[in-house]
């Protein structure tokens, strides 16, 4: 029996072992033909990627940087290894000499131009094909996207003509009392480090006076930045900055990916916050029938008027009222361009002037003048500060705000004085930031030197080689207003104080890699003493 008991086991664990080995054996064979599959796909797409998405350029003839399959070229900045135009940058400064040359932005092709003339041509002389940008703007998905910015076609061209009058020298000497007003605030909260010769973290103040500026003159809000570094509207202000380098990379390159999935690029809570803070703002000038000469109040006209007060208007078309989100999104956009762009921009140029003693006299003797031949800060007074604005060109041509200009071919044309024949729907990418450090245009580019903006050297150069707020029909509408905001702190600052570098300061300075302007990554700290 024992025996019996003993064999039926034995068979029961033959069986058993036999029917693993029988699923193992299926496992492997699915697992085989899964891989197979997989391999299979793999050999697909990677012919289907090199000789028919990544043949684009060469069937046309055209030179192009070699892709990797399946993301093209721009693996540095989906990794966020590399700032988008110091990626832009080093891609120029290696083939610049081939005029215009393509590239791969995923399964897209770009076309990247180098030669002067074709960015003119690009940006000015065939406008009609290169009008605009091809980037991020749903005004269902995301309303504050639906911005003088970012708009294309018909919808941009209407409202850049009801916005450029808020732009003009009377609009800003209108609001030039509440820059000054910002830059007397932030002067005076710095006093106490001055007199202790302390270390200030200049980047973080420079930003909290621009969104106070901006909240004065875009909402007519007195906010408290300078002085509380926790006010709702800075830690608002930076949260707008604070997006995944692959969102940054889709917003440019890739937008109909974002309509396809409704991914907006401006954060729910954000727009939210600032849709709802203009709405009451508006309602409450409405209500209480204030007017004031700011930002905010020549929107409210585009709202209620469809125009502006004292303004010619060139046709009827023009008097179309905007809504509240349209005007909502203008506002959002001041604030977005605004901000960051300009606090960097004074952030360069204090950071220069401290290692550059000399040049820092130098203007500082020129603002003692000019502010005595006056008696006080206007605007006149500011613009005759000839030294100062050579300053903050070299500041930007050194460190440009905006790294590099898109634009998307909306009638396909052949590019003059090329082979290039260039399809509907081509984005085009000015490699700015390129172009600024180009020593064949800017010799010793890495050297600051304002002394490149006397007349004669500004003669002597391509009018397209500096590019801090683009060219053409849709340059910078706010260029005036940008200018005039970093030239009221360094005028405030410098006629007070003055700037060494700190030790702990790093030399040069490492740009952000998740930001898409050029911006500072980590602290810029100066020593600052009374004069």
């Amino acid at each position: 029996m024992k025996l019996c008991k003993v064999t039926r086991e034995l068979a029961g664990t033959r069986i058993h072992v036999l029917g693993s080995s029988f699923l193992v054996l299926i496992f492997t064979m699915v697992l085989a033909e899964l891989i197979g599959i997989f391999i299979t796909a793999l050999t697909i797409i990677y012919i289907y990627y090199k000789y028919m998405i990544f043949n684009f350029w060469h069937k046309k003839d055209v030179f192009y940087v070699k892709p990797v399959i399946p993301i093209g070229n721009i693996s540095p900045l989906i990794t966020g290894k590399v700032q988008i135009g110091v990626f832009f940058h080093d891609v120029y400064m290696k083939y610049k000499d081939h005029r215009a040359f393509g590239m791969y932005v995923l399964f897209k092709p770009i076309l990247v131009i180098a030669d002067l003339d074709l960015i003119r041509t690009v940006l000015t002389k065939e406008f009609k094909s290169f009008h605009d940008r091809g980037m991020y703007s749903n005004e269902n998905i995301d309303p504050l996207s639906a911005n003088v910015f970012l708009l294309p076609g018909k919808k941009w061209r209407s409202l850049r003509a009801k916005m450029t009058p808020t732009f003009t020298t009377g609009k800003i000497k209108q609001m030039f009392s509440l820059l000054v007003e910002c830059s007397e605030k932030l002067s005076k909260n710095l006093e106490s480090k001055a007199q202790m010769r302390e270390s200030v973290e200049i980047k973080n103040m420079l930003a909290r006076y621009s969104i106070d500026v901006i909240m004065l003159t875009a909402f007519g809000i007195k906010s408290n930045c300078i002085q509380d570094p926790y006010d709702e509207y800075f830690v608002q202000g930076k949260q707008i900055f604070k997006l995944n380098p692959i969102w940054i990379a889709l917003a440019m390159f890739m937008p109909k990916i974002m309509d396809f999935f409704s991914i907006p690029l401006t954060d729910k809570c954000i727009s939210n916050f600032y849709i709802n803070t203009f709405r009451e703002i508006v309602k409450y000038r409405q209500t209480h029938n204030i007017i004031k000469h700011d930002f905010m109040n020549l929107l409210i006209q585009l709202m209620e008027k469809g125009y502006i007060d004292n303004d010619k208007i060139i046709n009827m078309s023009e008097t179309t009222k905007i809504t509240m989100l349209e005007a909502a999104a203008q506002s959002y956009v001041f604030i977005a361009a605004g901000f960051e762009s300009s606090s960097t921009t004074a952030t360069f140029a204090l950071y220069e002037l401290a290692q550059h003693q000399d040049i820092q006299d130098k203007v500082r003797k020129e603002i003692d003048e000019i502010l005595e031949k006056h008696n006080d800060l206007s605007y006149d007074a500011m613009n005759e500060m000839k030294y100062l604005h050579k300053i903050i060109n070299e500041t930007m041509r050194k460190y440009p705000p905006l790294p590099l200009i898109n634009r998307i071919c909306t009638e396909e044309l052949d590019l003059p004085t090329t082979n290039i024949h260039v399809p509907k729907e081509t984005l085009i990418i000015v490699p700015v930031f390129g172009l600024h450090r180009d020593p064949a245009i800017y010799p010793d580019p890495d050297k600051f030197d304002p002394e490149r903006f006397n007349e004669d050297e500004v003669a002597k150069r391509h009018s397209y080689a500096y590019l801090p707020f683009g060219e053409g029909p849709r340059k910078c509408i706010g260029e005036r207003f940008g200018y005039a905001q970093v030239k009221v702190v360094l005028i405030g600052l410098l006629a007070k104080y003055k700037f060494k570098l700190h030790s702990r300061t790093t030399v040069p300075l490492i740009f952000n890699e998740r930001s898409a302007g050029l911006t500072v990554r980590g602290h810029v700290h100066l020593i600052i003493e009374p004069r």
